[in-house]
């Protein structure tokens, strides 16, 4: 514990808190062109292909990678993507994840739950509707 003279002399450092998505520049998206799209596999546990795109961000010219939530995409080389903070567990140094059913990248349509994540509309709601026309 410091003494009230140490402390007058020398202020406290505050830590400077750092951020967890430098790329976005704390911004909640930012939009991208797809360079390259490809697979890589998690770590240890885990075995699966992850499905991941290297963004050129438009705004400040950088590349990063981002992940492809959910089954299936359609994304490919000179796609319009919007990416968002989020990181992937199971694969190191991935910090960014792509939004689904925004620009180019498809909703994905076999969702029961979590609708809204991976761009999708509420399924049920159209089913009801169909069933109220007969």
């Amino acid at each position: 514990m410091t003494t009230i003279n140490q402390l007058i002399k020398n202020e406290r450092i505050r830590r400077i808190k750092k951020s967890k998505t430098p790329r976005l520049e704390k911004s909640p998206q930012k939009k991208g062109l797809c360079e390259r799209v490809f697979l890589i596999t998690p770590k240890k546990p885990n075995s699966a292909l992850r499905k991941i795109t290297r963004v050129i961000l438009l705004s400040t010219k950088t590349k990063t990678h981002a992940y492809i939530p959910g089954i299936g995409h359609k994304l490919q080389r000179f796609s319009n993507v919007l990416i968002r903070g989020g990181r992937v567990k199971d694969v190191p140094g991935l910090r960014y994840q792509v939004i689904r059913g925004v620009l180019d990248s498809t909703p994905v349509y076999s969702r029961r739950r979590a609708l809204s994540k991976y761009g999708c509309t509420n399924f049920f709601m159209v089913r009801k509707k169909k069933r109220w026309k007969k």
